[in-house]
């Protein structure tokens, strides 16, 4: 399914304005192009957006092939947002500009010995739900203490509102997140998606990650 750059485009200033309703006008926006070819980092860049989140180590991959002309001009910036496995992480060199699902102390071991310098967050699993990644937020200052030692680059937290609920059940996540970020003095909040971004805001996210808003239904796998 080819992804149309006027209606990416036009997708993105519907997003903003509901983003500048929530108050968070200056928010940072990573477009989640799982599922969708090549084209809608293409798309995603002609509309003025300059981050991409990628789920997928395989998916990124095969990507990167395509848009290596947008990486190498530093048109956009890549971020890992799914949950990664520590033999994946030697594909990322060179390839992805963050990692934001840090999560345990080997994968910043292997982030560190593979990816050194990498910019990262440590994502949190504040909804207590076992599938999901994330540390537990008792985990949180050990977990960034050993990644900053390791030589990786903390720029914060992130986190996924929970399966259920609807947006309102993220707020007691939200908020416990955003404490941790002040509480260790960091920049970046990455919460908030598609479905939820309206609350994330409300309670103090930076970034959210946004694909159906922006590229409409992901196509079936």
């Amino acid at each position: 399914m080819t992804v149309d750059p006027a209606d990416v485009a036009a997708r993105l200033s519907d997003l903003r304005a509901r983003l500048d309703r929530a108050g968070g006008g200056g928010i940072e926006i990573v477009a989640v192009t799982k599922g969708f070819g090549a084209d809608a980092i293409r798309a995603a860049v002609a509309a003025g957006l300059d981050r991409v989140g990628e789920n997928y180590v395989q998916e990124l991959v095969a990507k990167h092939a395509e848009v290596g002309d947008l990486l190498h001009d530093r048109a956009v910036r890549v971020h890992m947002i799914g949950r990664l496995q520590t033999n994946k992480v030697r594909q990322l060199a060179g390839r992805v500009d963050c990692v934001e699902t840090v999560d345990r102390a080997g994968l910043v071991d292997e982030l560190s010995r593979r990816c050194p310098g990498m910019h990262v967050l440590v994502q949190v699993n504040a909804t207590g739900e076992p599938d999901k990644g994330g540390c537990d937020p008792g985990d949180v200052g050990a977990l960034v203490a050993r990644a900053s030692e390791a030589g990786l680059v903390v720029d914060g937290l992130m986190t996924v509102g929970p399966t259920t609920g609807g947006p309102e059940a993220a707020r007691p996540g939200f908020r416990i997140v955003r404490e941790l970020v002040d509480r260790f003095g960091l920049a970046v909040c990455s919460m908030g998606m598609s479905d939820d971004l309206e609350v994330a805001v409300q309670e103090g996210s930076t970034r959210v990650r946004v694909g159906s808003a922006l590229f409409g239904a992901r196509p079936p796998a």
